[in-house]
């Protein structure tokens, strides 16, 4: 069964379903901080036994730069708790904006323990309401600001900002970014633009409507 929140387990099949494509290799990636050996390339390369591990202080930062506005609907990141333990993070925020200078926090999620693929949404699918967070990963919004199927932004960062057990650095083993496979949605209809209408002030210039 597909999953409907704000922070879950993903599938690939759900995926296909709601007509998401991976949109991360369109961006420029960039760290923080990373231990030689252990950087962007581990962090992107499909290998799930390979990781990011920051070298420095908190937040530990992960900058996705699109050179366009681009759509994104949702984050994926792999963890590992039994191997990486103290490595693995705690407490995530997802960030977006056109850059460094102007970023807002949209979404704060809390980990507890995670193992495999956990999604994080930054949008909340169209006529869809919200499932009950999973334990492992909890959204701090469960209505996502009020964004519907996606938001537009050229920069989005995700920040570790703590680790269970008080560890220092921190270990991802794998990130994906996906947007919507097709552009149908991106010229809403009059009940849609309504509906946009209601979100936050804040969220609005990274609405649907361009």
């Amino acid at each position: 069964s597909s999953v409907k929140l704000g922070c879950g387990h993903g599938s690939s099949t759900r995926l296909l379903m709601d007509g998401l494509r991976e949109i991360g290799e369109e961006a420029a990636w960039s760290l923080s901080s990373a231990k030689p050996g252990n950087g962007v390339e581990q962090l992107r390369d499909g290998n799930t036994d390979t990781f990011w591990q920051s070298d420095g202080p908190q937040p530990h930062l992960i900058n996705i730069q699109f050179p366009r506005k681009a759509r994104v609907s949702e984050l994926r990141i792999y963890t590992n708790f039994k191997v990486d333990e103290s490595y693995t993070p705690s407490c995530i925020s997802v960030r977006i904006g056109t850059a460094h200078h102007d970023l807002q926090e949209i979404q704060v999620v809390d980990l507890k323990e995670p193992e495999g693929w956990i999604t994080i949404r930054l949008a909340q699918p169209r006529g869809e309401a919200a499932a009950p967070p999973v334990p492992s990963c909890v959204p701090r919004d469960l209505e996502i600001g009020g964004a519907l199927d996606f938001v537009r932004s050229h920069f989005v960062q995700i920040a570790i900002l703590s680790n269970h057990q008080n560890g220092r650095d921190t270990h991802l083993r794998q990130i994906q970014a996906f947007g919507p496979r097709s552009s149908s949605s991106s010229r809403p209809g009059p009940a849609e633009a309504f509906q946009l209408k209601l979100q936050t002030p804040m969220l609005q210039q990274f609405a649907t409507i361009r």
